[in-house]
């Protein structure tokens, strides 16, 4: 949610912990803009939202538009759609009924870690402690970094031998997207325990960093504010930078506000954040390993490639790139025809700058480098059902082992 609405509950949030924030009858509304101007007319709404949070970005003609808007505001938002001739329809009738639904299933014990529902922070991290027990020299704890509250940013790395390359795994950048934990843990599981011959091929090829949950003090804040997006550092207007846009390559190029109180604030400067600053020293430390470098987000169904901040800026191996990617997203689709568009993220997405892949490809010069959009096109948006975590994690595990035995079979 857009954090200046919140503001007066946000001042309290010391005092009142346990009050969570409702959406009772807010709305998910999807826009499709016809023409250039219309797409300028959203951007403009979205600069100066008034309370709507814009769930997807305003981009390009044709490319769908959602915007969550509150119940006093829906008749000023359909006076505006009827002014500015732009067709939209009601995707989600009531953002707290799936909230209810979703938050039902939150678990908290680390012994009853599983894929059909969502687990607090807590629970995930102690899961990650019961892998270093449950598979000694296997599963190495990490610490990558810590939050603005003193969070550890929790991680293992998984190793089946020396001399192997490193692949990094990152997802919960953006707290709201609770898919995105939820489905690097499922591949994690499967790396350790499962016996398809391709899956074990792929996790015995490199050492595997996982990073579930990089912005910790904004996940936990879900508890409270579902929608929330940022970290929690308090700025003097408004709580919370977008770490998404805080990494020093090209920041504030685009796509990022310096409003302190947008969901895309880049901060005050490049890693001004402890959270982006802390996890780039640590991948720093280990990039020479690197081959592969992958960020989890939902939603919209994207395998994008670097870079975010300029259409005529591309990696050198783009051509490589884009037949890897292509095939990833061909076997994503085979097992429930989910369907993911492939191309550079400012091509097919919006502009964006001092985004985490493009640090790490553009700084590092790492080979392959991809963020995930997850599901779904918008139907629950940020609120995807639990029945969905495991039709998730098992389609984009097959894009991964595709990814992966692709990239090797190029190289060699």
């Amino acid at each position: 949610m857009k954090p200046f609405l919140l503001l007066p509950l946000l001042v309290m949030i010391p005092l009142i912990a346990t009050s969570k924030i409702r959406f009772d009858n807010y709305q998910v509304y999807q826009i499709i803009p016809n023409t250039l101007e219309q797409v300028n007319i959203l951007r403009e709404l979205e600069e100066n939202s008034q309370g709507y949070d814009f769930w997807t970005d305003a981009s390009k003609p044709g490319q769908p538009v959602d915007i969550m808007v509150p119940p006093h505001l829906k008749y000023n938002f359909l006076d505006f759609l009827n002014l500015q001739k732009l067709n939209a329809g009601v995707w989600i009738e009531n953002v707290q009924k799936l909230i209810d639904d979703e938050k039902s299933q939150v678990s908290r014990r680390a012994e009853d870690f599983n894929w059909k529902e969502y687990h607090t922070l807590e629970t995930i991290n102690a899961w990650l402690d019961s892998l270093v027990e449950r598979y000694p020299g296997i599963v190495t704890p990490i610490v990558g970094g810590r939050s603005y509250e003193g969070r550890e940013i929790r991680g293992v790395k998984v190793s089946f031998g020396p001399g192997r390359k490193g692949a990094f795994i990152e997802s919960g950048i953006h707290a709201r997207e609770w898919i995105a934990p939820a489905t690097v843990t499922y591949i994690l599981n499967e790396f350790l325990n499962s016996k398809d011959a391709s899956v074990r091929a792929v996790a015995e090829s490199r050492d595997w960093y996982f990073f579930p949950s990089i912005n910790p003090d904004g996940y936990a804040y879900t508890q409270i504010d579902r929608m929330w997006r940022k970290n929690r550092r308090p700025y003097k207007q408004c709580v919370g930078v977008d770490l998404n846009r805080n990494w020093d390559y090209h920041w504030m190029e685009g796509g990022a506000s310096s409003d302190e109180c947008s969901t895309t604030f880049a901060g005050g400067s490049a890693f001004s954040e402890i959270e982006t600053k802390s996890l780039s020293e640590y991948i720093t430390s280990v990039a020479d390993t690197l081959d592969t470098y992958l960020a989890f987000h939902s939603y919209s169904q994207y395998l994008l490639i670097p870079f975010s901040h300029d259409e005529s800026a591309v990696p050198e191996n783009n051509d490589e790139l884009h037949q890897i990617g292509k095939a990833a997203a061909e076997s994503l689709s085979v097992r429930y025809g989910t369907n993911y568009t492939v191309g550079n993220w400012i091509n097919v997405l919006y502009i964006s700058s001092g985004v985490s892949v493009d640090w790490v490809v553009g700084t590092h010069q790492r080979r392959l480098g991809y963020t995930y959009e997850l599901r779904d096109e918008g139907q629950h948006g940020f609120l995807l059902p639990p029945e969905q975590i495991i039709p998730t994690g098992e389609e984009t595990l097959d894009s991964l082992v595709r990814m992966i035995s692709e990239a090797d079979y190029h190289r060699n």
